[in-house]
């Protein structure tokens, strides 16, 4: 399930709850906050009341799997971001609300059972409120909704959040922060600004990349969404590595184990930044998703982004569609005509009156989610997944339309492009290419006056269109995903766009050790003896070292340089060499980058890079 689901009825409204209000000498009474959670949750009792029935009455049910069987049905995963949480459990804020865990020691593994509604009950008739409140964080003279459901407790049902919990919990509201505290109080304010501006500097000059949002501005933006967080995840490591010590920076590399991540934050607590020690909710959760995906599967098939999401359908558009007088049944109605509508197209489809891809609406806009980016991108544009993958095999192919605005002939493209040893890194790929088992490669001839000479017409492309299967990714049909990767003069009437790819280097070699890195300079094709080849010209880069960088956890690497003319290695090789897409960013070290720096040339700034394994989970896949 994704955003998306909220759009396509995988979601149904059932009710709107009451929410009392008051002035303000009396909204923080501890009367009213009484009045207001026991309402809550006697409201959530009532409108699920009507299941009550199939959860102890056996019903028989037609299963998907076309048997009938006896059936009892029971309550679901109660999707919930952190405050809601405590309010569904009845637990204080600071308290996890599914375990025991205390709220001065969450870290602790194991350090609590699961809670229970008869171990809240047995500890209510043992403690007066003011213990259960400061001892066990729970809220006395209540007991939540499911706890008159049998079958069902809250503190299990709790689904896991990754945007609130991981997302903007951990990575913005805490580790951002720590990182901006930890300068403050080591440089002081004003050398403390300036290292954070020259983060700010580091995240805009990363390159674009397949579905990555750019921060021309930096991370310094009012309020964060959702898709701020994620995207600025993704360069947010390589920014912060040489400015602050690296435990703070292992931090960030996702893939570490959860006991190694408890273990590098206690550089915050060393270091002054959270001297009273970390013991956060949000946190602790993740030692409960191990339990929870093995409940509910993946953590992100149950994200609170669903529920926003159709909050902004059913919440927010019908009351825009109001006249603002008494809004409530005005909402009420446009739902319920929602959802026959809903309900109508699917009969329709189900009696074969209507192609079922009609049932998804036409106007879902991506920019009606809360947690997505509002504004159109032309750097994410670029890459779209718009073509029927149905029988694809994996492919690299040329885009339709040749490029108008080049020559025709090898050597004016050559100096057109300023690589006037253009035509013999052609004549050396086709050597190689019709000569595939010969004793002597193309690389060590000496008289190039033996290599083809391609003397026709030259086709150069703007794009190619990398195929690749993606089985983790349900979303591509078949499992195959398509990618376009653009090597152009002028992206957007702007500079020039040329992305880097990863090419196959040996299949037989584990991940990233079995890859090439190289920058697309052009995309082109040629005929010879009447046959076509697809070719791009690259630049190359060099591994650095036999593993990845501790500190960061990526791979790193460095121009590759000719070795008799100390320029950089540059040749022609055939398209279907090209696997997927790479992100390259600079290894910025301890020293400010320069202020006039672009993104467009950050590939050609910096002697090192680092190969972004955060840029999307296909390049993850691949190459580690």
């Amino acid at each position: 399930m994704n955003p998306y689901s909220a759009h396509v009825n995988a979601v149904s409204l059932v009710g709107f709850l009451a929410i009392p209000k008051s002035d303000r000498e009396h909204q923080n009474d501890q009367e009213f906050r009484d009045f207001r959670r026991h309402l809550f949750h006697r409201s959530l009792e009532a409108i699920l009341s009507s299941l009550q029935p199939a959860m102890t009455t056996p019903e028989v049910t037609l299963c998907p799997d076309g048997h009938y069987r006896r059936a009892i049905y029971g309550l679901g995963p109660y999707i919930a971001d952190y405050p809601e949480q405590c309010l569904l459990s009845c637990i204080v804020q600071g308290w996890c609300p599914r375990c025991t865990a205390s709220r001065k020691d969450l870290d602790k593994k194991n350090a609590g059972h699961l809670q229970t509604h008869e171990f809240t009950e047995l500890l209510r008739g043992t403690y007066a409120w003011k213990v259960l409140w400061d001892n066990w964080g729970i809220i006395d003279d209540i007991m939540p909704f499911t706890a008159s459901f049998p079958q069902a407790n809250i503190h299990e049902l709790l689904s896991p959040d990754l945007l609130h919990q991981v997302i903007k919990g951990s990575f913005k509201d805490h580790l951002v922060t720590w990182v901006e505290k930890y300068l403050a109080k080591t440089f002081g304010t004003s050398k403390a600004a300036a290292t954070m501006a020259e983060i700010d500097r580091r995240v805009s000059a990363a390159p674009s990349f397949p579905g990555l949002r750019r921060f021309p501005e930096g991370r310094h933006f009012k309020q964060w969404t959702g898709n701020d967080s994620k995207a600025l995840m993704k360069v947010f490591l390589p920014a912060i590595t040489g400015l602050v010590p690296d435990q703070m920076a292992d931090l960030d590399a996702l893939d570490d184990a959860l006991a190694q991540f408890h273990k590098e934050h206690n550089i915050f607590i060393d270091s002054g930044v959270m001297p009273d020690g970390i013991s956060l909710p949000r946190q602790h959760a993740l030692m409960h998703y191990q339990t929870l995906i093995e409940l509910y599967g993946a953590p992100n098939g149950l994200c609170s982004s669903i529920t926003e999401s159709k909050h902004i359908k059913a919440v927010k558009k019908p009351w825009r569609r109001s006249n603002r007088h008494l809004p409530l049944g005005q909402m009420l109605l446009i739902n319920q005509r929602l959802n026959k509508l809903a309900a109508f197209k699917s009969h329709l489809a189900a009696h074969g009156f209507l192609n079922p891809a009609s049932l998804e609406p036409a106007d879902i806009d991506p920019g009606d989610f809360e947690d997505l980016d509002d504004e159109f991108d032309p750097e994410e544009a670029r890459f779209r997944d718009d073509s029927n993958l149905e029988d694809v095999e994996p492919d690299t192919e040329l885009t339709r339309y040749s490029a108008m605005e080049y020559p025709r002939r090898p050597p004016e493209i050559a100096a057109f492009i300023n690589f006037l040893n253009l035509p013999e890194l052609v004549g050396r790929f086709l050597y190689d290419q019709r000569n595939p088992n010969a004793s002597i490669q193309a690389a060590d001839i000496v008289d190039v006056s033996v290599l083809p000479v391609i003397e026709g017409r030259v086709d150069v492309f703007n794009s190619a269109v990398a195929t690749f299967c993606a089985p983790s990714d349900i979303c591509g049909v078949n499992a195959m995903q398509r990618q376009h990767i653009h090597s152009c003069r002028s992206w957007y009437n702007g500079p020039a766009c040329h992305d880097c790819i990863f090419a196959e280097k040996d299949p037989s070699l584990p991940v990233f050790q079995g890859l090439y890195v190289a920058q697309v300079i052009l995309f082109f094709s040629i005929t010879y003896r009447g046959q076509l080849y697809p070719c791009v010209l690259v630049r190359w880069f060099a591994p650095i070292g036999n593993e990845p960088c501790k500190s960061t956890g990526m791979w790193m690497v460095e121009p590759e340089l000719d070795d008799d003319s100390g320029e950089r290695l540059v040749s022609v090789i055939h398209l279907d060499s090209i696997m997927h897409a790479a992100h390259l960013i600079g290894v910025y070290g301890s020293q400010d980058i320069p202020h006039h720096l672009k993104h467009t040339d950050s590939l050609i700034a910096f002697s090192a890079y680092y190969v972004n394994k955060f840029s999307d989970y296909h390049a993850y896949e691949i190459a580690y």
